[in-house]
């Protein structure tokens, strides 16, 4: 551990990267012939490899989920405050593993990688890629690894996702599935929240068809709407009025259309961050993931029949202000899982935050996660 850190980080972490020869054939019908994966690991895996917990990061997450990559980093990873020595996910017990999702922009093959076959970037050729293929990629990362069966995977939103996925697809490799703020399959209303964001970036006049490398452009104005639209559903009103009311920047009205309230100019700081950060055709890509996902489909509509496949322990978690993965969803997911007769908990959690509850440290949801991991039989972590 660095000095400086607090006691309870992980502290000084290094970015890994795992190539992959064997052709990987995707959902739509395309063979990605190599890939790479980017991912981080915190804690140390056992003898038995009976203690890896993997991490899927949502919509615009990456694989850098805790700690820090220098000593004078400003923030640490996305999820923090919820993995680390007696964090809820205890590094101290558990070897943890979370990877850039296949796609992605912040290392794993993706649209920002070279197409071998014109060695330029991929950029809109890069292929759909849906949550089922996440889970393949992950698995062959386990497998490289040396991890036969996961102690636990869980995410938050997209990536809770992931986890019902894992569940389903592997079930001899998942004995705890952690399933955060999400949801079965999207609403209507959350397909037309992604057409939205994605009409803004393919509208914008740097886009140039999803070639704007080859023109030295980005798309920021549209990529900056899709996130500014994003994080309004992602905080909850309450939130939104506590922090902000209706306060003038100011101090008074200018009766213009520039920046004068307080909410506005926090919106468009949050959007200009986001595109030093993300690309335009990775969040194309991963809102359409998000669209086609419904692990039902295969079964007529019948989730119950889906989640009869898995054989994990479920521990579900809702929060009571997020209206984009109302707990409603949650609570359906659970309902499938009672009638399929698995083993599930389900909690729902008071929070004013909305969606973003399942990255903040929120009390209640923090000792439920602790107490839920603290449960997990494993072998000695000596040799």
């Amino acid at each position: 551990m660095s000095a400086g850190f607090p006691a309870n980080s992980v502290g000084l972490v290094v970015p890994q990267r795992q190539h992959f020869e064997a052709p990987l054939t995707l959902e739509c019908g395309v063979t990605l012939e190599r890939f790479e994966l980017v991912y981080e690991t915190y804690g140390r895996l056992n003898a038995a490899r009976d203690n890896a917990v993997l991490i899927c990061h949502a919509l615009s997450g990456d694989h850098h989920a805790a700690g820090y990559h220098a000593a004078d980093d400003r923030r640490p990873g996305w999820w923090d405050n919820c993995i680390g020595p007696g964090r809820p996910v205890d590094t101290n017990r558990f070897f943890v593993v979370c990877p850039n999702n296949l796609g992605g922009c912040a290392g794993s093959t993706g649209p920002l990688s070279e197409n071998p076959a014109t060695g330029r970037p991929f950029g809109p050729d890069f292929p759909i890629v849906t949550v089922r293929d996440w889970v393949e990629s992950q698995a062959r990362l386990a497998d490289a690894l040396g991890i036969p069966s996961w102690a636990a995977v869980l995410g938050g939103s997209l990536g809770g996702m992931q986890a019902l996925q894992w569940a389903i697809d592997y079930p001899d490799r998942v004995r705890h599935a952690v399933v955060i703020a999400a949801a079965p399959k999207l609403s209507t209303q959350n397909i037309a929240f992604n057409e939205v964001a994605r009409h803004a970036i393919r509208s914008d006049a740097n886009f140039h068809g999803g070639r704007y490398f080859d023109h030295d452009a980005v798309p920021e104005h549209g990529l900056m709407l899709a996130r500014m639209l994003g994080h309004i559903t992602y905080l909850s009103d309450d939130v939104l009025m506590s922090r902000f009311g209706r306060e003038l920047r100011d101090g008074k009205i200018g009766f213009g259309y520039d920046v004068e309230f307080q909410i506005e100019s926090y919106l468009r700081h949050q959007g200009e961050s986001f595109v030093k950060r993300f690309d335009a055709n990775t969040y194309l890509l991963m809102t359409r993931s998000l669209d086609y996902f419904d692990p039902s489909r295969e079964f007529n509509g019948n989730l119950a029949a889906a989640v009869a496949r898995a054989s994990a322990k479920f521990l579900v978690v809702s929060f009571s202000s997020d209206w984009r993965f109302s707990p409603a969803r949650s609570r359906e997911i659970v309902r499938a899982l009672l009638d399929a007769d698995r083993d599930v908990s389900y909690v729902e959690i008071e929070s004013e935050q909305g969606h973003d509850s399942f990255l903040l440290e929120v009390p209640l949801y923090h000792r439920v996660l602790r107490t839920y991991f603290q449960g997990m039989p494993l072998s000695s972590l000596e040799p």
